[in-house]
Parts: structure tokens; sequence; C-alpha cells
């Protein structure tokens, strides 16, 4: 199935999705393959909870197998947050967007996103 005409579309549902942030890619919104929806992501922040030290953060959109950056090697100071999307994206039908982090669990991420059918 194709994604839906976000003209005329049937289903919007608002969600948010949290995550601790690893050094392993790790999706924090997956749009399913045939899920016959669109996904917009409306807002990616990364807060830095270690009061220690600053980590980097890489946010890919994995399509096909390839990981295509959107934030590369970023740092994060201790006790700070970044705004990672300052505009929406859509994924499309087997689309994932992915976190990875310099050091395990020094990283916390928000997604706000909308699934549309």
């Amino acid at each position: 199935m194709t994604a839906p005409n976000i003209v005329s579309v049937a289903t919007i549902s608002g969600k948010t999705s949290v995550q601790l942030v690893t050094t392993s890619a790790t999706a924090i919104v997956t749009n399913d393959a045939a899920s016959g929806k669109v996904v917009k992501v409306n807002l990616l922040t990364v807060s830095n909870a270690s009061g220690a030290s600053s980590a980097d953060v890489t946010v890919d959109l994995f399509r096909d197998s390839v990981a295509y950056r959107v934030a590369s090697t970023i740092s994060i100071p201790e006790d700070a947050s970044l705004e990672i999307l300052s505009k929406s994206i859509y994924l499309e039908e087997g689309d994932s967007l992915r976190l990875t982090a310099s050091a395990n669990l020094y990283l916390e991420a928000v997604c706000s996103y909308e699934e549309i059918s």
C-alpha cells in the first residue's frame, strides 16, 4: 500500500515518543512498510541529563538500508537541551528516525509526531 494523500485523510493521531539514547542507532519513530500511513515528525529535542560531561548525538533518516544524516555528531553540553528539527519532516513507509549517542544513557530524546492515514 502507498502512503495516503495528505490533502484528504481520514485520521490524524498525535503521538509522543521518548527514548534514552545509546551508542547503538535506535529508532525513536518508525513508519512500518505497507502501513498505509505517513508520519509527520514535528519536534525532536535531545537533552543531556548528565551533570558532568557533554555527549554527541547523531540523528539519521533510515531508508532502504541507508542512513541519511539529519544531524551529525552534534555536541550537547551537560544539563543542556538541543532542538534537532527546526521544521517538520515526513517519514514514508519503511522509514525510521534513529538516534545514536557518543556515550550511553547521558542523552534523553523527546519526539512529537502525527500518524496520518
